[in-house]
């Protein structure tokens, strides 16, 4: 159920953009999108910190937790290499769409600022169909998988866009983990982009 109110929610949203349908409330969202996402990362951090010894818990892992950010930045730079082959566009474009990791926005701006508008735009499209591919595997991966797979489909947005959907269907221990892979994605994002455009 959440998943289809989240697509419906993104769909009003694109109407509204797209129509340029103004009011008070959108104005208000639309002006303040970090203050949103403080709130829902407030409401996960009560949610984590009423589940006791998880932090503890989430320690013992020591450089064990590198492991699932690092999987899914190399596996993202595998996409790209097969893409790069399969579609006959240089490594290094290939390779800087996928290192978005499903951040479209940041990913999208920052390549056609860096390379040009064609690529960039392909770059955020690409991005931001992982993102809403995320929302409708991440149940399926949760049931059928294991709850981790549901960290590496979402990327970069396993701390914002889906995390509401990972804590939906997985546990709180999983949802410390997306938080943190979402943190070191996130980061890397900006530099790999730079050093996939940079090999060109």
């Amino acid at each position: 159920m959440i998943v289809v109110l989240m697509i419906v929610s993104l769909v009003l949203g694109l109407a509204c953009g797209l129509f340029d349908i103004e009011n008070i409330l959108i104005s208000t969202i639309s002006q303040n999108t970090d203050l949103v996402l403080y709130i829902l990362m407030f409401s996960v951090g009560i949610s984590i910190g009423m589940q006791k010894g998880i932090l503890k818990k989430i320690r013992e892992y020591h450089f064990k937790i590198f492991i699932i950010p690092l999987g899914i930045i190399l596996g993202s730079l595998l996409g790209g290499l097969i893409c790069s082959a399969l579609l006959g566009i240089p490594t290094g474009y290939a390779t800087a769409i996928t290192s978005g990791m499903g951040w479209y926005s940041l990913a999208g701006a920052t390549i056609s600022k860096l390379a040009d508008a064609e690529l960039g735009s392909i770059a955020f499209m690409s991005n931001l169909m992982r993102e809403i591919f995320s929302f409708f595997v991440i149940p399926f991966l949760a049931l059928h998988l294991n709850q981790y797979t549901c960290i590496a489909i979402a990327g970069a947005t396993s701390e914002d866009t889906t995390l509401p959907v990972i804590l939906k269907y997985t546990n709180e221990e999983t949802v410390v983990l997306s938080v943190f892979n979402g943190m070191i994605c996130s980061f890397f994002v900006p530099i790999l982009i730079s050093f996939c455009l940079n090999m060109v």
